[in-house]
């Protein structure tokens, strides 16, 4: 056990060779018979060995009976050791690489050019371009204004706030940010979490000053986690959030928000402010004779299966996309006009009513700097900003990876921040990267981030000329909106490939998914943060080992569980842990190894055992 004992007392190594040595009669007799049975002139065998699960190819030259010691690095002083580990954590990629050797003048630019991509690729914009762009970002308009409306109300905020904040985040996301693709605004997923918390502390109704002071408190602090993750580069914290737990955590919050689009899709006067389904349901069925408005449920049902039917249009025939992208805006303006024309407010039917005209007032005065809102702000801008990031982040590597380009996260995570941050002081609520505007803006030929500025200009005509015209627009309409948006959430298929792959993601994905939508979104997000870490630490202190064996025909060695045809060498045992070898680890790592030298000593009597 003395290699394995030197190789946890340094530093953590990946895939460490250790090998044990019973005598060194045994140990040579051993090589010799390695080498009488895998002669380099086997004929049909690569000259190349590969031991584990990675990529990485080595060249072995012709076996010998010599015996290498695995050697200690070399001694560092404390300082240097501790740079390095800063350095591999933080500075991976060398962010001040390309400053070294330059002039002033150069480094000047450089920087401006760090902090505003817009430099890097202003230089070659065309007329072509801006074409591209221009039709992009008037696809997404058209998309985003019925969308913000109906999701400030998710948000329990007034509709122009939506409004608001699809006009300042994406200008100032156009110039800050490195994606080329990602639409940025309110998003359900997000609104809905910022109504539920901040709900649960003030009534919006009651008091809807101060319950909009705490939304944007909570809108200033979201900016500021999201720039220090950035700024600090610390973006690997997102991370923790595994892809399963996101998909059942986005699936219970699709749910959980139909459920609330119930109330104005059948014109429910009293809805319960819970957001679990038992409660929902309660409210949706304990009303059925004396709360429902039968207009109201025409209206949205009609328009529910319209947009339903342009979005299985669109996928069904990717050419006709713009199809599903203007059928909101398309409802909203047939909605309006019948219940205009119509008078159905008369019999019952709820509108929009007046929606304030104008750009964007300054709300940095409205912020809460002291106080115990102020510390509930930041308990709510946390939450939403990490969630709001992770779903961004994701959008812009999915749309970079079609389009073959790098997305610098850290920029993204300080484009993201700055621009909550001046949102909060304008009036804004949450924004972050939209999949569905996104999608749509991938789809109509954007180039650049010069789309989300169109889209932005879309919208402050709409502030500044078309508002009053929203007036008699029925709520039901922009229920159907956001219950034909977030029916895509609710990713099925990914939920039975990790069944199929992983029964432990299945579980993290199952467990957010029954949390959010039995109990609400912050224990939903609670499970699912709590079993993404268990994972983690299960994997870290119960390493998976593997005995290697032989591929015939090669000198690559695999996994003899998942290859039954590969064959162990006699007198030889290779064993693989496929983990770092820690502190926490190496106990088990230690049991691990008699347990398996135990089995296989009865089987094949090894005399020479590699640890890998």
């Amino acid at each position: 056990m003395k290699g394995l004992a030197e190789t946890v007392s340094g530093t953590p190594v990946q895939k460490t060779s250790v090998s044990f040595q019973l005598s060194d009669n045994q140990l040579e007799k051993a090589t010799e018979e390695l080498a009488l049975e895998s002669p380099i002139t086997e004929p049909n065998i690569t000259h190349e060995m590969e031991i584990g699960s990675g990529h990485s190819l080595r060249h072995h030259p012709q076996p010998s009976s010599q015996i290498h010691k695995v050697e200690r690095p070399p001694k560092q002083n404390v300082l240097t050791e501790f740079q390095t580990v800063i350095k591999e954590t933080f500075f991976h990629d060398e962010p001040l690489r390309a400053f070294r050797g330059k002039r002033s003048h150069t480094k000047f630019y450089l920087v401006l050019q760090a902090i505003f991509p817009i430099l890097e690729w202003a230089g070659s914009y065309n007329l072509q371009k801006f074409r591209g762009d221009l039709i992009a970002g008037l696809t997404i308009a058209s998309l985003c204004v019925p969308q913000d409306i109906a999701y400030a109300r998710l948000a329990n905020l007034e509709p122009q706030y939506g409004l608001y904040s699809s006009f300042v985040p994406p200008l100032i996301y156009a110039f800050m940010g490195s994606s080329r693709d990602i639409a940025i605004g309110p998003v359900a997923v997000v609104s809905l979490l910022i109504g539920t918390m901040a709900q649960n502390e003030i009534d919006p109704k009651k008091n809807a000053l101060a319950y909009r002071r705490l939304v944007f408190t909570a809108t200033f602090f979201a900016g500021v986690t999201q720039f220090a993750l950035g700024l600090f580069r610390l973006g690997f914290l997102i991370d923790f959030l595994s892809h399963a737990a996101i998909v059942g955590f986005m699936a219970g919050a699709a749910i959980t928000i139909g459920l609330q689009q119930l109330k104005g899709l059948l014109g429910i006067t009293n809805f319960t402010k819970k957001t679990d389904i038992i409660s929902a349901m309660h409210s949706v069925f304990g009303t059925v004779h004396h709360g429902w408005n039968w207009q109201t449920i025409v209206i949205g049902l009609s328009f529910l299966a319209f947009l339903l039917l342009t979005k299985y249009i669109a996928k069904k025939y990717p050419k006709l996309f713009w199809v599903s992208a203007i059928a909101p805006l398309t409802s909203v303006i047939v909605a309006t006009f019948c219940v205009y024309i119509t008078r159905a407010d008369k019999e019952g039917v709820a509108i929009v009513n007046r929606i304030k005209r104008g750009i964007n007032p300054s709300s940095a005065h409205e912020i809460y700097w002291t106080g115990d809102l102020f510390l509930k702000g930041f308990k709510i801008g946390v939450v939403a900003g990490l969630i709001a990031l992770t779903e961004a982040i994701a959008i812009a590597r999915t749309f970079a990876a079609v389009k073959d380009y790098n997305v610098d996260g850290n920029k993204e995570m300080v484009a993201m921040g700055t621009m909550n941050i001046v949102g909060s002081m304008t009036s804004c609520y949450v924004a972050t990267g939209s999949f569905s505007r996104s999608a749509v803006n991938f789809m109509a030929g954007c180039n650049t981030a010069v789309a989300n500025i169109v889209m932005s200009c879309v919208v402050l005509l709409t502030l500044e000329l078309i508002t009053p015209l929203f007036e008699y627009t029925p709520n039901a309409v922009l229920a159907s909106i956001i219950i034909a948006a977030v029916f895509p959430l609710v990713d099925i298929p990914a939920a039975i490939l990790l069944w199929k792959i992983d029964k432990f993601d299945f579980l993290a994905c199952v467990g957010a998914f029954f949390g959010v939508v039995f109990k609400s979104v912050e224990i939903g997000l609670l499970i699912a943060v709590a079993i993404s870490f268990a994972k983690i630490l299960l994997q870290v202190t119960r390493p998976r080992t593997a005995v290697l064996g032989r591929l015939p025909g090669t000198l690559v060695y695999r996994n003899v569980e998942q290859y039954p045809n590969a064959t162990t060498v006699s007198g030889i045992m290779i064993i693989r842990v496929d983990s770092a070898i820690y502190f926490s680890n190496s106990n088990y790592i230690r049991e691990r190894y008699f347990e398996t030298f135990s089995i296989y000593n009865k089987l094949t009597a090894p005399n020479f055992i590699y640890f890998f």
